[in-house]
């Protein structure tokens, strides 16, 4: 594989669509050919189980969600990613495995071993090559994402759950500092938009 293969995660409300969608105009802008996705998500299958999962009258059990999660990016992968790395593309991706550590591991308290060894079974031992973690405190973010639309599922847990997966993805970081940049989501846009455009372009540069 020629290509290069990002996600951006964070707790919700962190602005990781609007970041995503900056760094694709630059892509845009560089001539740089690339594909952006997400996840739960990314293809036909993909979107009924993210229908699903975030659905408020959907009643899940911690491990059946996270399988729903694996599921959509099994197809993902197989579908969307690898034949896009395959031709050389840079991929972004709006969430990946690192979510389901946070989400179903630290926030749901699923046995992380566990969900490492069932994630790479579905993506085949696929990881990104660079992680932004846009950062921010539940009670920022969770209002953020007030302002835009009905709370969801998963938006709608407990303020506990949310401070457990935000301390899962710093842990997450912490684990891999080659691989994650964690950011500031409270800071100015524009300033978070440079700060991984020069993240993305040193990596580039070493592709």
């Amino acid at each position: 594989m020629s290509g290069l293969f990002i996600s951006f995660e964070g707790p919700e409300g962190a602005g990781k669509s609007t970041q995503l969608r900056r760094l694709a105009a630059r892509l845009a802008a560089g001539g740089h050919p690339h594909l952006l996705t997400r996840e739960p998500g990314g293809t036909d299958i993909g979107d009924k189980l993210r229908s699903l999962v975030l659905d408020t009258r959907s009643h899940l059990t911690a491990m059946t969600e996270f399988l729903i999660y694996s599921g959509s990016r099994a197809q993902l992968v197989q579908e969307v990613i690898r034949p896009a790395l395959g031709r050389g593309e840079l991929v972004v991706c709006d969430r990946y495995v690192d979510s389901s550590y946070a989400y179903q591991g630290y926030g749901r308290g699923l046995d992380l071993a566990q969900l490492r060894a069932v994630s790479a079974a579905a993506t085949g031992g696929l990881m990104p090559d660079l992680t932004f973690l846009l950062d921010i405190d539940p009670e920022t973010g969770l209002a953020r994402a007030a302002r835009v639309g009905e709370p969801d599922r998963i938006e709608r847990a407990g303020l506990d759950f949310h401070w457990r997966l935000k301390r899962g993805f710093l842990e997450l970081a912490a684990q891999e500092p080659k691989r994650f940049v964690v950011l500031d989501a409270t800071r100015d846009p524009d300033a978070l938009e440079a700060d991984i455009w020069a993240a993305v372009s040193e990596r580039l540069s070493e592709n």
